[in-house]
This record gives C-alpha cells, structure tokens and sequence, in this order.
C-alpha cells in the first residue's frame, strides 16, 4: 500500500466518496499517527507510555446508508473495495461457525470498528466510506488505530451517537484485538483520539487516564525526526503475542496482576526462566524511563530525554528482542552523527526509528542514517520531522 501524494488526504477521502457512491459525503474525520517518544510493550503490562500526534494521519468520508450495508473504499488500495452486511460480521476467535467474511486485511480495521459499535450496544446503520491517508501504513505509527478511530468517529457521528473518547479508544482497542486478531494494548487509540498539539501524553494504561506534558523540542534548539526503516512490520504474525504472553507468564511467577506492580528487579531473582526475566526487565525499567522522562519534560529538560531514549532502544533489542537490523543501523547512525538520543518506535520487528537531536545536526544526522543504510544494502530510508499535533476530530 502507498500514501497518496498530490491533495491532501481530506480531500482525497472526499473525492474518492463521491466517485465510487455518486454523492458528496456528509462528513470528512481524520484521525493522526502517533510517534510513541518512550514506553515500548508497557501498555498490555498495565504501565506507563509517553506518546505524541503527528500530523501525518488517516482520513475518512463517510455517509449513512438504509440497507444495513457497510461499503468501503481506499485510495491506497484501488480495486479492493469491499461490501459487507453488518449482520455479518463476527470476531476471527469466535470459531468457524462465526469466522467474519473474508474482507481483505485493511477492510477488516474499519469492519471491526462497526462490529464493537454494535457488540457494545451502539446500534449503527450501514454506511459508505472511504478513506485516504497520508500516514505510512506499518511504519510503527500506529496508522491501524488511526483508521479505527477515525471510522468510529465517523460511525458514531452519522449515527447520532454521543460516546466519550475514552469509550471510543476501547472499542477501536476491542476491534483490533477481537476482530481483526492483534493482542496490542491501548496506547494507540487513546493517543490517536486525545493528544494536544505541543504535548505529549503521559498515559497510565492502567486507568486510561492521560497527562498532556509539554513537548516542544524546537524552542529548546531541538529537533525530533522520524526514520521510517522500511522494514514494515506485521502485529498479527505471532512475535507481538508471544511478547504479551511472556509478559503474562513473568507476571504470574511473580504474583501480580501486572508487571506494572513490580518496582524491585531484584524480584526477578524469583523467575526461573531467564527468557521471562529479561522480558520482564524490560518492562520495569521501562516504566521507570517513561516517569523520568515525563519529569524532565516537565522540568524543560528536553535534551536530558536523549540518553533514556538510547536506554530504550538496548533494552527493547537486548531483553525485549524486538528490534530488528534496520532500526539497530539508523540508531546507531544517529548516536554516531552527534544525535543526543535514539530509539526504535512502535511494536517492533519493523516500523520506524525516533531521533532526538540538536536542530542544527538533524541534516548530518540524516545523511549519516542514509549512508549507513546504502553500506548495509538497506533500502534507502524516510525522513519526515516529528512535530506534536493535534488529536483525531471532524474536518468537515
């Protein structure tokens, strides 16, 4: 799948409507990627995560239909449009019986959407949509929540409903891990619905609750720039679920609800499997670089969160392993360059890189990332400054 170039995706959202269903649509929401500055598999742990919007983001144009139908279209993915009843949409884990139509992997996020709506009591009608992006899919950004959200903004708008934010993030989360099969936490979608521009959100994913913490690395002679890799990455193959699992399981050794619960690493001594240990390590000192780091925002330190971003790539690569070569190269490219901090963004195995650097090295930090990825044989990476934005809304 390709971002669209040209108009912005608000109106190509709005074009494509009306070329596939003959009408304008009644509505366009958009909804923004997030770059995740620190706090990495900390979420389905119960913990703390440090996000921001970007402007990068996903757009739907959307209008309500009377025979129950949900019809869908992309611009990203030209002849794979897809019609559904609602009536026919049941999660992948029900069993045979119940299996959903087969949709094609985008059309399943939107579908799902509709499903939790209804599962949750919400009735919707059918509906057309259709939808433009400028948000790289896969790129760790979080471009499936950003779909969700702006679908269940979209549905619940056209069908009079009035659900807080928080309640739409958990049935965005609820889609994507019941319906379309990825075990993530919920991060994403509360990201995706309530971050500010010039913040980020200290999230405690335990109560839902976010802190906006003021985020803004240009006054402070800064820069942030996202490295998209290339490499994209898939949360449904496996790797992402093991991950929770082990979480889980270190959990229940240790006897707690969460891996949230546990301050002392010392504790870890109690595990005996070393493989549980090293993911729960990870986890608990990654809470603790998600505090520090939103302390020293607070402070106006933002220069000090280089060293902890850095912390977090080696324990996501070393005891977490889910880094992959790529994001090992542009990180240390990065550090070599003069950036002041590094680290791979999003669930791993692919995605992106987020770089902290002083504004005047971002050119050298890039072209030293671009060397490194020719002398690897990578394919050449992205570039796109990360500026905090605002949260998901209606545009029109």
């Amino acid at each position: 799948m390709t971002v669209r170039s040209g108009a912005g995706p608000e109106a190509g959202a709005a074009r494509r409507f009306a070329e596939r269903f003959g009408t304008p649509p009644e509505g366009v929401w958009q909804a923004p990627g997030r770059v995740n500055l620190i706090g990495e598999h900390t979420d389905y742990n119960d913990g703390f995560a440090l996000p921001f919007a970007i402007g990068a983001r996903v757009c739907v144009a959307a209008g309500r239909r009377l025979d129950g139908v949900l019809a869908l279209t992309s611009c990203q993915q030209s002849g794979q449009d897809v019609t559904v009843r609602l009536a026919d949409l049941a999660p992948a884990r029900a069993g045979p019986a119940a299996q959903p139509p087969r949709l094609g992997g985008w059309a399943t996020y939107p579908a799902g959407v509709a499903w939790a709506l209804n599962a949750a009591g919400h009735q919707i009608g059918g509906a057309s949509i259709a939808v433009d992006a400028s948000l790289a899919p896969s790129a760790g950004l979080a471009s499936s929540a950003a779909l969700e959200c702006a679908v269940a903004l979209a549905l619940a708008d056209l069908s009079g409903l009035s659900l807080e934010r928080a309640e739409l993030a958990v049935l965005a989360r609820r889609a994507e891990n019941d319906f379309v099969g990825a075990p993530t936490g919920i991060m994403d979608q509360i990201a995706v619905l309530t971050c500010q521009e010039g913040h980020a959100l200290l999230l405690d994913c335990r109560s839902h609750g976010g802190t906006p913490v003021p985020l803004d690395p240009a006054a402070a002679g800064l820069a942030m720039i996202i490295v998209d890799t290339r490499a994209r990455h898939e949360l449904t193959d496996g790797g992402y679920g093991s991950r929770r699992r082990a979480c889980e399981d270190a959990a229940c050794a240790l006897g707690v609800p969460a891996l949230r619960d546990v301050d002392d690493i010392g504790a870890l001594e109690g595990i005996g499997d070393p493989m549980l240990r090293r993911r729960a390590r990870h986890v608990i000192t990654e809470n603790r670089r998600v505090l520090d780091a939103a302390r020293l925002l607070r402070e106006g330190r933002v220069g000090d969160v280089g060293p902890l971003l850095t912390a977090s790539h080696a324990s996501l690569r070393d005891d977490f392993g889910v880094s992959w070569p790529e994001a090992d190269a542009a990180v240390q490219a990065a550090l070599d360059a003069g950036a002041l901090g590094a680290r791979m963004t999003g669930g791993g195995f692919g995605g992106s890189v987020i770089v902290l650097t002083q504004a005047d090295l971002a050119g050298q930090v890039r072209d030293h990332v671009s060397d490194a990825f020719a002398l690897h044989g990578f394919a050449p990476p992205g570039f796109t400054d990360a500026v905090p934005a605002a949260s998901a809304g209606r545009t029109r």
